[in-house]
């Protein structure tokens, strides 16, 4: 999604439903053109912009562009838990296990009492063939939860 398409949506998401985008012949009302403005500098500072635009693209199972996404939240702040689950959970899918035990990992550091880590580690490590690792992981998440 380019920049511009990405400021628009942001900026028309502030509108209340049902408000009229245009007011007669004035145009876009000056609200709506203040959020357009801002929009840009807001959205890229938003990680669950980019973690919301991430599982959008995942549920249409283009994992590279989520991939894409969650490396954005992730840049924006390295110690966003939920985004590394989610590059993880988005690895996972595409069968790249060993980046998701490393997303995990992450998640994990930064929350050491996020079961949902621990389960989706606890997968991977399954389908990596270290059913020892997964067990433990399994355990760890009935512990937490």
């Amino acid at each position: 999604m380019s920049r511009r398409r990405t400021a628009l949506a942001a900026a028309l998401s502030l509108l209340p439903l049902g408000q009229p985008l245009l007011l007669g012949t004035l145009g876009i009302t000056t609200a709506t053109t203040a959020a357009f403005l801002q929009a840009p500098l807001a959205v890229a500072q938003n990680t669950t912009f980019y973690n919301n635009l991430g599982i959008a693209k995942a549920r249409l199972r283009d994992y590279k562009g989520a991939i894409a996404d969650f490396n954005k939240a992730i840049a924006i702040n390295p110690k966003d838990a939920d985004a590394y689950n989610l590059r993880g959970l988005v690895m996972h899918e595409s069968g790249d296990y060993k980046g998701a035990i490393a997303d995990f990992n992450k998640a994990i550091a930064i929350n050491p009492q996020d079961a949902r880590a621990y389960t989706s580690r606890g997968r991977a490590k399954q389908k990596s063939g270290d059913y020892k690792g997964a067990i433990a992981d399994f355990n760890k998440a009935i512990a937490i939860n």
